[in-house]
């Protein structure tokens, strides 16, 4: 054989394959073909020997096959014309009865490169799909390697296949191994790729982390403009990767979640409501998740036109869709009580069953957070049984019933058709909520209830074969036996809930709560809070957690409170001693409670009757008046206006002071109204309660007050005092841009806090006032 490296070499190796002796021969023609191969290791370039080994590869040798096709992989960049030629051979070993044949014709297939870029975007991905095919088998690292090289392919379609074939390949050891050569590289090539490829370029990097800041702002820097993207896969793909690379920057996360999103921010997009319009061609569960965001941005500007909005969604001919709409409506009129009201008054007129249904439940739901609704709502339910065919629609119908049937002329004829047909009834809730609304207005409503009641226990003791209905069957029944006042003891029930309120909005939630889970379907499965009828139950089954801080509980003690915080440095009639004597006399001896419960109409009443109390024009009704007492209070520093509801509420449930309403989280102006109850015992005597309702005002105005509006006399009267207000001018329309600018002017935040008492007593009031001074401090404290 000629010295290696000269053209004798392919010369001779060409005349040894097509010599018919040596191919008669199989031992002697496999020998000739690894000749080719080791010249071929070796450096010696036998490109020009394809047509002959193309012919090698028919045959039934397998090693010999095996050999033939790394050459063929080898050269078939240099010959796409000629790769051609062993598709034919490469299609019939696919169809071989050998497995290990089909699997080599198979990789071999598509380790064909060609010119063509759609067949190598192609080739890439059935790299992924014979993986799938044999997940068992061991990976092969040529093919790995092979897949790494093609990330730089010109073609930017290929490039995402290879990154999508490698994650497949390579799941079990955590996908493609991202570095920062490739990490550059894929950046330096989105824009090459389109919508699609760009968000699974962007999903790959999110397992890069900068190894210094000025890397992580370059990779920034390269990203700024797919954040403002057309496209929103891309925009929310690119804001994905921001939250992450920017987790140790809450500056920088924060500016890009100011361009983009609502729920750590809440009230930042209520200008743009109507980019969150639904569709015609949306899908049904998009428009439900818009609806959701809307009930989110509803404020007094734009509540108009997101009702007519919402109203022309609720006869959609999805029904879903429809339900949807009516359920959102029901959410704003915690709010607007009124429009939306009004809105679901006239969806009743449709006559339409799944329409009926869904606004009889959501009236139920509105009215248990809102009684005030309930006249509204009585009068809207005569006659609407009719068009009642489910039994979600049914159950919401006879809870209103039973909690004001005295209101609804038409209750008894109603529920005497339920009874008429309990036999036919299928539903067991329906007939378990028909028992209880019968036995509820028997006790208001005796006289036109009685027979039916008889009918209803009879049949459901004697003739019922669940259990569950049976059983409460009987129950009633004992409970009867027992007498009236026993029964209304059980069965006379709350009629609304006090712990929510008409003012509550979406609280403001950490990002670190959420960014794990943004730009995937994992919001999708979580089922919606108030879009879906059907799943919802009857109130008084639901319950609200605050889920309180338990750091705060370890910093909020009613015994440990001794001073007036913020009395002591505006009373002009009291000296700091004089006001921590009169605290540490107090504190000890006074404590709060939630009972008896304040409603929200008892709330309002008292709120709204004792309004006058403080004012000038009214002096001579004050001294009239003299079991009530008003106090008017700025506290300086706290940003309690910034807190979610939750902690707020949790930290003063700690001392048993009761949020009835409040206001979401940078909303202007921001209001909290509660109440508690005082047991206050003065050296000796017996113990003094009293009731005390209260609101929290902050205005986002950041000023200074010099002196108290309200301070003790020593008579015991309270008696307005002096006070000088400076108002910073040209301020900033926000509350970022205020507290910003209060803290360069040597200003402080301050919140209003006007306290309203029955009966009378000085010494509970500004005791309670110390207590809610230190809650409302210990949660600026926390919050900074």
């Amino acid at each position: 054989m000629p010295y290696l490296g000269s053209e004798d070499t392919e010369r001779e190796l060409r005349r040894a394959l097509c010599n018919p002796h040596i191919q008669s021969d199989p031992l002697r023609y496999r020998n000739t073909v690894l000749k080719v191969l080791r010249a071929m290791s070796q450096g010696v370039d036998v490109s020009g020997l394809f047509s002959e080994m193309v012919k090698a590869c028919a045959t039934a040798d397998i090693v010999q096959k095996k050999l033939v096709y790394v050459f063929l992989c080898s050269y078939a960049a240099l010959n796409p014309e000629l790769s051609l030629l062993v598709i034919n051979t490469l299609r019939k070993d696919c169809q071989d009865p050998n497995p290990m044949v089909r699997s080599l014709a198979l990789r071999n297939m598509t380790n064909l490169r060609d010119r063509a870029a759609c067949v190598r975007r192609v080739a890439v991905l059935g790299w992924a799909k014979i993986h799938n095919l044999q997940p068992n088998s061991e990976t092969d690292t040529a093919v790995v390697n092979e897949l790494y090289t093609l990330l730089r392919d010109p073609d930017p379609v290929v490039m995402v296949n290879c990154l999508r074939a490698l994650e497949e390949i390579l799941k079990e050891e955590g996908g493609v191994a991202i570095n920062k050569p490739i990490t550059h590289h894929l950046l330096n090539r989105l824009k090459q790729c389109d919508v699609w490829g760009q968000c699974e370029v962007l999903r790959v990097l999110q397992r890069y982390r900068p190894q210094t800041e000025d890397e992580l702002f370059d990779i920034l820097s390269l990203l700024d403009a797919s954040l403002v993207s057309p496209h929103p896969p891309v925009m929310a793909a690119t804001l994905s990767l921001f939250l992450g690379l920017c987790s140790a920057l809450p500056a920088v996360g924060l500016a890009a979640l100011e361009r983009l999103l609502l729920r750590s921010l809440p009230g930042l997009m209520g200008a743009h409501y109507k980019r969150f319009f639904c569709g015609y061609a949306e899908p049904a569960y998009i428009k439900q998740r818009k609806m959701q965001v809307l009930v989110e941005l509803v404020n007094d500007d734009n509540v108009a036109m997101i009702l007519d909005e919402l109203r022309g969604y609720c006869t959609d001919v999805n029904t879903d869709t429809a339900q949807a709409a009516i359920s959102a409506i029901g959410g704003i009129g915690r709010s607007y009580s009124d429009r939306c009201l009004e809105i679901l008054t006239g969806l009743l007129g449709l006559k339409q069953e799944h329409i009926t249904s869904a606004v009889v439940q959501t009236m139920r739901d509105l009215v248990w957070v809102c009684p005030q609704c309930s006249d509204t709502v009585c009068e809207a339910l005569e006659g609407c049984e009719d068009t009642l065919q489910d039994s979600q629609g049914r159950q919401a119908l006879l809870w209103l019933l039973a909690v004001y049937g005295e209101r609804v002329s038409s209750a008894p004829y109603t529920l005497e058709v339920f009874i008429d047909g309990v036999r036919s009834e299928t539903s067991v809730g329906v007939k378990m909520e028909l028992l209880t609304t019968t036995m509820r207005l028997f006790l208001c409503r005796p006289a036109e209830t009685q027979d039916m009641l008889g009918r209803l226990l009879h049949y459901c003791i004697e003739e019922e074969t669940d259990m569950c209905v049976r059983d409460q069957g009987l129950l009633y029944y004992r409970l009867l036996h027992r007498g009236i006042e026993e029964t209304q003891k059980v069965l006379q029930g709350r009629r609304s809930d006090p712990s929510l309120g008409v003012l509550i909005g979406r609280p403001a939630e950490p990002v670190s709560q959420w960014a794990c889970s943004f730009n995937t379907l994992d919001p999708l499965k979580q089922g919606p809070v108030e879009t879906e009828p059907h799943s919802r139950g009857s109130p008084e089954h639901v319950t609200f957690d605050p889920k309180p801080n338990t750091d705060l509980s370890e910093t909020l003690d009613c015994s440990q409170i001794v001073k007036l915080h913020s009395a002591s440095d505006r009373a002009s009639g009291c000296s700091d001693s004089s006001a921590e004597g009169l605290a540490s006399s107090v504190a000890p001896l006074l404590s709060l409670s939630l009972t008896p419960v304040l409603s929200p109409e008892e709330f309002e009443r008292l709120w709204l009757q004792r309004q006058d109390l403080h004012t000038e024009q009214d002096a001579e009704k004050r001294e009239e008046e003299g079991d009530c007492a008003c106090l008017v209070e700025h506290i300086r520093g706290p940003a309690i206006a910034h807190c979610s509801p939750q902690s707020l509420q949790a930290a003063m449930q700690l001392v048993n002071i009761q949020t009835l309403a409040f206001t979401p989280p940078h909303t202007l102006p921001w209001r909290v109204y509660l109440f508690t109850h005082t047991q206050h015992t003065h050296s000796g005597n017996a113990p003094h309660s009293t009731l005390i309702v209260g609101e929290l005002l902050y205005t986002g105005e950041a000023n200074q007050r010099v002196g108290v509006v309200k301070t003790g006399s020593d008579d015991g009267d309270l008696v307005e005092g002096s006070k000088e207000e400076h108002v910073r001018e040209g301020g900033d329309s926000t509350s970022a841009g205020l507290r910003e600018s209060a803290r360069e002017n040597g200003e402080e935040e301050e919140v209003k806090v006007t306290l309203k008492q029955q009966p009378r007593d000085d010494s509970a009031l500004k005791g309670f006032l110390s207590i809610l001074t230190s809650v409302l401090h210990t949660l600026s404290s926390e919050r900074a």
